[in-house]
Order: C-alpha cells, then sequence, then structure tokens
C-alpha cells in the first residue's frame, strides 16, 4: 500500500509502524521553537540578535526541509504526497467520514499547509535578512510583517486540521509526529529512523546558535 492510498482496513488489524523518521521530526520541533521565540522577541530591542538568529535558523531547516523531501524517507519525500486538484478534492469530499479515508502519511490538504508554511517561512526569513543588509528598505519590513502574521495564521489553521484529522481517524496525529510511529500496516513502515542525520541537523543548529551568540 502506498503512502498516498486510502488505507481500508479495521483499526484491530493494524498496529504501530514507523513513518516519521527523526530528521523530519527534528525539523518540525526546531521550526516550532524558532517560530515562537522569533515571534516572542520580534519587538524587543534587548533580543534584537537572537531575533534574528531564529529567523535565520528558521530559514535554514526551510531549506533543509526542502531538501529532505527528495531524499529523505518514504514518507518525507515530496513526491509521497504532493497530488494534483482530483487528488485534494477527494481529499475535501472525503472529510466527514472516518477511518476508511485515512492516509498513512500527509494527506493532500495536508500537503497544501506543508508547501504554505514552507514558503512563508522562506519569505519571512529572506525578508528578514535582506532588510538587515538594506536597513533603508521599509518596503522588506512590509513583506516581512505580512509573511509573518500569515505564517501564524497558516500554522494555527494546520494545528487545528490536524487536530480534526486526529479526531476523525481516532489517532493522536500530534504525539505520532514526536515519537514518529503511526497505527498501519508492516508494509507502510519505513526501514529506520535515520537518527545520524537528525543528530547532524540538532549539532549544525547548535554550532549555528553558538557561533551567533
Amino acid at each position: 500500500m502506498t503512502n498516498d492510498r486510502i488505507s481500508k482496513a479495521p483499526l484491530q488489524f493494524l498496529g504501530r509502524v514507523l513513518v516519521w523518521d527523526a530528521p523530519l521530526r527534528v525539523c518540525y520541533a526546531l521550526m516550532a521553537v524558532c517560530f515562537a521565540g522569533a515571534y516572542l522577541t520580534a519587538e524587543q530591542e534587548e533580543w534584537r540578535k537572537v531575533h534574528a538568529t531564529l529567523e535565520f535558523t528558521l530559514g535554514g531547516l526551510a531549506v533543509f526541509r526542502i531538501i529532505w523531501g527528495f531524499v529523505g524517507t518514504r514518507h518525507s519525500r515530496f513526491s509521497s504526497f504532493l497530488r494534483g486538484s482530483e487528488a485534494i478534492m477527494n481529499n475535501l469530499r472525503q472529510l466527514p467520514y472516518g477511518w476508511g479515508k485515512r492516509h498513512i502519511g500527509h494527506s493532500p490538504i495536508g500537503a497544501l499547509f506543508i508547501v504554505g508554511l514552507l514558503t512563508l517561512m522562506l519569505i519571512a526569513s529572506s525578508s528578514s535578512c535582506a532588510s538587515s543588509v538594506l536597513p533603508t528598505a521599509d518596503w522588506l519590513d512590509g513583506i516581512h510583517a505580512v509573511a509573518t502574521n500569515m505564517l501564524l495564521m497558516v500554522a494555527g489553521s494546520y494545528i487545528a486540521a490536524v487536530a480534526f484529522d486526529s479526531w476523525r481517524a481516532g489517532e493522536n496525529l500530534m504525539l505520532s509526529m514526536i515519537h514518529g510511529s503511526k497505527l498501519g500496516s508492516v508494509n507502510e513502515a519505513i526501514p529506520n529512523a535515520q537518527h545520524g542525520a537528525a543528530l547532524l541537523l540538532v549539532v549544525a543548529v547548535l554550532g549555528f546558535w553558538g557561533h551567533e551568540w
């Protein structure tokens, strides 16, 4: 069964299988920390260095996620969940229904949120970087503010969508992203969690923070 195919097996015939690799989970966790920290320090002059560092880190993590979308494990790859308009419309029509319409990885609608979040992260980070080089370009600050506010709204909508999908699927999908496993069949599992790559990502981020601070 492929990632884009809808699982039709009853809950009692499924077990917990590894779906999300460690680099993806660590990347998402760091993104949440960076965005929250950058948002909270945005208007505080004494935290300006911290704010800028977190924003640059967020942009770097977005770049990593895009690269990992091509070289990562099965369910992390864009090819496993990016679909056309027909699949998205089918997903919307299936929302009122339960387990029979569940996806093992990101759903077509979830894919839209992922693309939107990554795009806004890149815009917010790059506009912040550009404004530090061109401090008199006020229009860059405007772009940054709009991108940041849109990022907050999209992130909030995504969390609400995950909560709804968790209720619909009868499984805590947010918790699944933390420990990496979901209810599924054996042939839907990934072979390993790629802990080495996750460790390198953490070391790179901490190294950058240490250099900047």
